[in-house]
């Protein structure tokens, strides 16, 4: 077999030119007949409009509850990144930020204990999970909780 030889294994089909004139069938109005919504450019319905019966998505009831608007999410930093800082350093997110580990705060910082600690590190986080915890705190380290102040909280206290 040789270049010239090489046939694709299904043929290419030719596409269609419309409006090239009468005599192409395919003329005048390019197949899309006389007139009509989807007769003119930019025509046509979307894909979920139904012909003017009540939608499904307004047909359906909409219950039950939903607190995605008030997710939390962390920047998540695991054991095993904690070891690449220098015995006795206190990791804050400031510091993360600036060595690379973590590219957003998001919400905050989340550690958790994927991987083995080897040094003795403090760890300053907005979270903590409790097999890291014990993790840090079994090599002699120590975990602050750093706490958010919301406007809830401040509000509560002026009261």
């Amino acid at each position: 077999m040789r270049l010239n030889e090489l046939q694709p294994s299904v043929p290419k089909k030719n596409r269609k030119r419309v409006g090239r004139g009468e005599s192409s069938g395919l003329g005048k109005t390019s197949g899309k007949g006389s007139n009509g919504q989807n007769s003119r450019s930019g025509g046509g319905v979307k894909p979920y409009f139904e012909g003017g019966q009540m939608p499904l998505y307004r047909r359906v009831p909409k219950r039950g509850f939903s607190n995605a608007r008030f997710k939390k999410e962390y920047a998540i930093v695991n054991l095993d990144i904690l070891n690449r800082f220098e015995d006795g350093t206190v990791v804050t997110p400031e510091l993360l930020m600036a060595a690379g580990f973590v590219k957003k705060l998001l919400d905050g910082i989340k550690i958790l204990a994927n991987g083995t600690l080897d040094k003795k590190i403090s760890v300053q986080a907005h979270k903590v999970s409790t097999a890291a915890k014990a993790a840090v705190e079994s090599k002699g380290g120590t975990v602050e909780i750093i706490e958010v102040k919301t406007f809830a909280d401040i509000a509560g206290n002026n009261k």
